[in-house]
């Protein structure tokens, strides 16, 4: 039986709650972790019309972009939609799970979801807002499962160097053990000292999916106790952040950069800050409101920032630095409802659940 705990864990394996920021309302909303789950829906927002899609579908649990519940309620009025909302996801015994922030830092995240979009390849993090500890994992395994374990880590998230996977150091030699009553040995008999020609075998591993991997080695190791170490790395760790910045193939000009924006997004309509005619290259994204980033922005070489829900002062303050500016509005984050879908789908293959993304329209603005 799947759970929405189950679930919740890959995502949180792929976006941190950790990497939220402080005082964002991430994780769970309504329902139960330990609730059955057979089919989940990928949603920006959590309105009634998305409720009620969810209900028609079967829907067991709504994975939500922007939280439902984000200023504490003073109660829960039946007449209300919000009231309505709770009530129906309720009654129907659907659970809904909000990853916000931690879903736009998160490497492969709605960010980079855009600049994929964009079809910006290579791009560089905006503001940093963390760095994630690196440890070394040292396993000591049988000549016989080298490539076995190898695998099983990469898989799990281990030795991914840049853009390298597989990355380990491997130093042969002779492990010895005896095995005492009760034990059920891989190699050897009870009461011997056996001499095995064994593999050392040394990989990075970022802090988050330490346990991960060691559960993934332990499952992929042949010996009833595996031994490992485990090391903290004084290196400089994984820069995590909010919003990239990425270079164009070839210059353009900012309307036609904006005609790009509109049809990769499939809006109607940007607003645009700045000279329409001046040549852009380096550009920045950040999914939502970015407005504070302005300057980062600028610092880091941007000749545009694409972000949501552009303040009339902010405009006025990015020409004064010399930053151009595309406001295609903060519904473009649907981007996350197809995209969650497919990650979440491969790395669920080895659990019963369906996954489906939302096909209501959640944008509120409309152009006259």
């Amino acid at each position: 039986m799947t759970t929405v705990k189950d679930v919740v864990k890959l995502l949180e394996d792929f976006a941190p709650k950790s990497y939220s920021f402080e005082g964002d309302k991430v994780g769970l909303h309504v329902g139960s972790m330990n609730a059955k789950v057979s089919k989940v829906m990928i949603a920006l927002d959590v309105l009634e019309n998305v409720v009620d899609e969810a209900i028609e579908n079967k829907v067991d649990l709504i994975l939500a972009h922007h939280p439902l519940i984000f200023k504490p309620l003073k109660s829960i009025d039946l007449n209300s939609e919000k009231g309505r909302i709770i009530q129906k996801l309720i009654q129907h015994n659907i659970s809904v799970y909000a990853a916000h922030t931690n879903l736009d830092i998160a490497a492969g995240g709605v960010n980079d979801m855009l600049m994929e979009q964009l079809g910006i390849d290579t791009s560089e993090i905006l503001v940093e807002t963390g760095e994630e500890s690196l440890y070394k994992l040292v396993i000591f395994v049988p000549e016989t499962h080298e490539e076995i374990l190898r695998n099983a880590l990469s898989e799990a998230g281990a030795g991914h160097i840049g853009d390298y996977s597989h990355c380990t150091f491997n130093t042969p030699g002779t492990g010895t053990f005896k095995p005492l009553d009760g034990t059920n040995p891989y190699i050897g008999s009870q009461g011997e000292i056996e001499k095995v020609n064994e593999v050392r075998m040394e990989t990075i591993v970022p802090e988050t999916i330490l346990n991960k991997v060691i559960k993934s080695a332990t499952l992929a190791h042949p010996y009833e106790e595996m031994a490992y170490d485990v090391y903290p790395e004084k290196l400089p760790g994984i820069k995590r952040g909010l919003g990239r910045i990425g270079t164009l193939k070839a210059p353009v000009t900012l309307e036609q950069f904006a005609e790009h924006v509109k049809e990769s997004f499939d809006v109607p309509f940007v607003r645009v800050v700045g000279d329409q005619s001046k040549k852009i290259k380096q550009v920045a994204v950040i999914g939502g409101d970015g407005n504070k980033y302005i300057n980062q922005a600028k610092i880091k070489g941007a000749d545009v920032l694409i972000t949501g829900d552009i303040y009339y002062h902010t405009a006025h303050d990015a020409l004064g630095i010399g930053l151009n500016m595309i406001d295609p509005g903060h519904h473009i984050e649907k981007i996350m409802k197809t995209e969650l879908v497919k990650v979440l789908r491969e790395r669920s293959k080895h659990l019963d659940v369906e996954y489906m993304s939302s096909n209501i329209v959640t944008e509120p603005f409309k152009l006259l």
